[in-house]
Formats: C-alpha cells, structure tokens, sequence
C-alpha cells in the first residue's frame, strides 16, 4: 500500500524534521532605533530579492511597507527586486546584486552551494504555534472524484518550481522513497511546473493538471487555507475558495526558509537586520502579517548546520539528473 510505503519514508526523513523544532520564543526585542549605521559604508543601499510563486504586483504591495520602514529605520534606500522565477534570486546571489533575501530552504541550499558558502541564515519565521516548520500539500480538485494518491495513479501533476522545498524538493524526495516514480510516464501521466506555488493551484482550478503540491503551515482551519501559506494567501486575494479543493498528502514537516544574506556583510549589519525582525512582529504586526501570509510568533535565529539535511537533498537531486542526462 503506498500509505504504508509514506509512512517508511516519512520515517527515513526524520533526521530533517527533528531540525524543525526549537524552544518557546523569548521576548521580543525592541525595535532598532532610526538612524544611518556606521556599515553603511558598506552597504549604501540594501537589495532585496524576492522570491517568484505569485505574481509581481502583489509582491511588491505586500512588501511596500516593509521597505518602507526598514529605509526608516536605517537610514538606506531599500530596493525590491521581484524575480519570475526562484533561480532569479539565486542567481542574483552569485552575481552580488542583492544584500538579501527571504527564501525557501530548498533555493537557500542551492545558493549556498551555487556560492560555495558566499550566503548564510539569518532567521525563519515562526508559525502560530511557536515552531519553526511547515508542510508541503498535495491538492486536487475537490470534484475530481481524486480522494488517495492510488487514485492519482496515471494522472497529471504540477510542481510549482524546480527551486522550491515543499513545490518540489521534498515531495519528490518522500513519493521517491516510498517507491513512487515521480518522472512523466512512470507513476504520473504527466509531470511539469506550474510556474510558482499560485499558478500551480490555479492550473488545478482550471483542469490543467489534476493535482499540485504548494506550501502550508499545516495548523489552523483547513477552510480558510490553514494560519499561513499559498492557500492561505489566495483564500484571502478571493482567488480560492477551500471547498473547491481536497489535500490528498501532507509531507513530514519542513524547516522554514530563512532570511538569506551574503556572507561577506559585516556582522553589524546582520545583527541589525536580525534585530528589526526579531522585533517585527510585535511592533509592526499588520507589517508583518502582510510579508508572512499570515499570522504567526515573529522569528527564530537559525544557523547553516539546521539547512544540512536540505543540503544533501539537493546534491542527491543534482546526482539524479546527471544520471538521467
């Protein structure tokens, strides 16, 4: 039964999602007080990366505040760099033309290897019940008659990028290790991207594929979209109503992307930016809540070695595709 072979795998991956606990949140900082530092003679301006999975102009209004204060607040002017797609964030990294960066921990582990460790974590956002991880979900539509992965069996399949940890990375590594081949003609009809997280559930909505996996802090009202995520988001943008969809898989869970920085920056500036966002959620909670899709605890401090297990995943996808070359 591929229940059962979901259940082995989860298991096998154990080791990962023990890294997404830590310890009740602290108290909450406060916020930094405005006022040009001495690093910004290093760092004159602050570019921002965006990650891609909705589209552009909603981005850029979700995170127009955010920018807005953090100008304020240290004195530089902060730029927004929407990118199409996650490689456009990664490649920015290696290029040097972003300071940082929110990302999946799939794209930070790409990045870290695409830099040859020129990028490190900050944080990660905490969810509503103070931990760190998040899962990623298999959805069909709801009149579908699709109530079990067996029943998916020959039908088509949308992950959302080939960057994405809960759109691709994860889900292909749990239905691999239960014995599910997750290439077109093997276990599904088909399989492509849907061109990020939103488009992904949009291309289920409009028959396009017949199921997707996107992101979801898996707590919460499954009929508003959970406490935070894709669905969440689109529930509230009036682009989706849960009725119209059924989760038919849940993954283990996932450590949170991290707040993504070059690691050449000076130490000051990266405890600067800790600090504001530390004290975000508690200061400017609407700000918050708008660049996190959802409510949640604010942010956990995170170090390279919890990204590990990530890591290797992707050096293990890298191995496959060489030797499907």
């Amino acid at each position: 039964m591929i229940t059962r072979r979901l259940l082995v795998a989860g298991a096998a991956l154990a080791p990962f999602a023990a890294t997404a606990q830590t310890a009740a949140p602290a108290a909450a900082p406060a916020m930094p007080a405005p006022g040009r530092r001495a690093w910004a003679q290093q760092v004159p301006q602050l570019r921002l990366g965006l990650l891609g999975g909705e589209n552009e102009q909603d981005r850029l209004g979700r995170y127009e505040a955010y920018r807005a204060l953090m100008e304020t607040t240290f004195g530089i002017p902060v730029r927004l760099f929407p990118a199409a797609d996650y490689a456009g964030v990664m490649q920015a990294f290696s290029a040097r033309q972003i300071e940082g960066a929110a990302m999946g921990a799939s794209a930070y582990a790409g990045a870290w290897l695409d830099t040859n460790g020129g990028v490190e974590p900050l944080f990660v956002a905490r969810e509503a019940d103070g931990g760190i991880s998040y899962v990623s979900v298999m959805v069909v539509r709801a009149d579908s008659g699709i109530t079990s992965l067996e029943q998916l069996r020959g039908k088509s399949l949308a992950w959302a990028d080939a960057n994405s940890t809960s759109g691709y990375l994860v889900p292909r590594s749990e239905l691999r290790a239960a014995g599910i081949g997750t290439e077109s003609g093997q276990y599904f009809s088909r399989t492509g991207f849907g061109g990020g997280h939103e488009q992904a559930v949009v291309a289920v909505l409009q028959r396009q594929y017949d199921a997707a996996v996107t992101w979801a802090s898996g707590q919460g009202e499954v009929s508003q979209g959970f406490t935070r995520g894709n669905l969440r988001a689109m529930v509230e943008k009036g682009m989706l109503n849960m009725a119209d969809l059924r989760i038919i898989w849940t993954s283990a869970p996932i450590l949170n992307g991290p707040m993504t920085v070059r690691s050449d920056l000076p130490a000051a500036f990266k405890k600067d930016l800790t600090d504001f966002h530390l004290a975000l959620a508690t200061a400017h909670p609407q700000i918050y809540a708008q660049v996190e899709r959802g409510g949640g605890q604010g942010y956990a401090p995170v170090t390279h070695e919890m990204f590990e297990p990530i890591v290797r995943l992707r050096r293990e996808e890298a191995a496959e595709r060489r030797r499907r070359s």
